[in-house]
């Protein structure tokens, strides 16, 4: 274990690197052709937009914590965090104990309050330590990473996991709606509506964790921690995605707390993840590439051809050259050989994804050192984004 430093040093940023990178997906993977099978028929009818969704995406597979016996989940959200924690090894003789900085992220936890970070904390059964917790949607994983790094770059610990973790199946199974009102022309009055049906084949889950402390492995390769730019534009566009809410035609959202009863709120299906997908198309590779990538460029001075690899967040592969093509219309063209992605063989897993990405890689021979990998974070929420810079040592 390493022991802990003296952090009197008035606040001088130390060098952070990751030690290593873990990931965990949980049951057996799914195929396009399983997936109503072990998420159920909503009212026992089939999806009229599945097949459609699944085709844009171009997600084969994906990992759901569901029993496929039973139908029940069996895995929480902490609980797949704790998996990803455990299988980390950052040096010999590791042990979960010797964590002095836990910070975890995730779009919905388990519970209202307490935080994410403390669920997960109290299923791995962790000695005393510090603990954060990070909302949002997929940068809530990011925003975990920067939090574990500052405490690391600041000296405040001598090392720090982050994690970023997601249960979509929980909201998305068919008995999470089966509440809701049917109708007997169900081709013509779905019980779901698109925003809502559109995520279930889009989202699956999974956690990942990373080990950072201000040394290098010795022997064998880290992860230079370069720079993390976070941006949003919250403050200038309308919500994309959403849970917990009701959008309105002007753009504003009616929030369940506002309504006089949880019945109402049950009733109108105000706890389903909703998505805009006409904001979404309008909007996301403007803003998080044109503009997000953009200033990250101009702040860090960076040129694409000092970029070895680049691991995209995307949610479908519908986007794929969307993205391609605005990065080359402002000037920082990579070239699809230099891409990282598994989106297609474990599926779009929100804040866990960028994990799930690092983890493949940095456990690959792809990696020599002194390359560079640029990770791109993008948030439909309110549209939001982060780039990450590492450095292979």
């Amino acid at each position: 274990m390493i022991s802990r430093t003296d952090h009197s040093n008035g606040g001088k940023l130390v060098p952070v690197y990751i030690n290593d990178v873990a990931a965990f997906l949980p049951n057996e993977p799914v195929g396009n052709e399983e997936i109503e099978d072990v998420l159920g028929k909503v009212h026992g009818n089939r999806s009229r937009i599945k097949s459609m969704v699944l085709k844009n995406n171009g997600i084969q597979k994906r990992y759901y914590a569901i029993d496929r016996k039973t139908g029940k989940l069996n895995y929480t959200n902490a609980g797949l965090t704790a998996e990803a924690v455990k299988r980390l090894k950052p040096y010999e003789g590791f042990s979960i104990n010797d964590i002095e900085c836990l910070c975890c992220g995730t779009t919905i936890a388990d519970v209202i309050a307490p935080g994410h970070g403390l669920m997960v904390a109290g299923e791995l059964g962790i000695g005393p330590c510090e603990v954060i917790s990070t909302s949002g949607i997929c940068l809530s994983g990011i925003t975990s990473f920067k939090a574990a790094y500052a405490n690391v770059a600041l000296q405040l610990s001598d090392n720090a996991v982050a994690t970023g973790s997601e249960l979509a199946s929980s909201l998305i199974r068919a008995n999470f709606f089966e509440h809701l009102k049917g109708d007997p022309d169900f081709k013509k009055h779905p019980v779901l509506t698109f925003e809502s049906d559109f995520l279930r084949w889009m989202l699956s889950d999974a956690a990942g964790a990373v080990f950072m402390t201000g040394k290098k492995n010795a022997g064998r390769k880290s992860l230079r921690v370069d720079w993390i730019e976070h941006i949003s534009y919250a403050g200038q566009m309308d919500v994309c995605m959403y849970a917990g809410a009701v959008k309105q035609k002007d753009g504003s959202v009616v929030c369940w707390r506002e309504l006089d009863s949880l019945e109402e709120a049950l009733a109108s299906n105000y706890f389903a993840l909703k998505q805009d997908t006409e904001l979404l198309g309008e909007h996301v590779v403007r803003i998080t590439v044109d503009q997000a990538l953009g200033r990250a460029v101009k702040k860090r001075k960076i040129k694409p051809e000092e970029i070895d690899w680049f691991l995209p967040h995307y949610s479908s592969e519908y986007f794929r050259d969307k993205i391609h093509d605005a990065m080359a219309g402002i000037n920082f063209k990579i070239p699809y050989e230099k891409w990282f992605t598994n989106l297609t063989y474990k599926g779009n897993t929100g804040a866990a994804s960028i994990y799930v990405m690092m983890e493949e890689l940095f456990h690959s021979d792809k990696l020599k050192e002194g390359q560079k990998i640029l990770c791109y974070i993008p948030e439909s929420g309110r549209f939001s984004a982060a780039y990450m810079l590492l450095t292979v040592v």
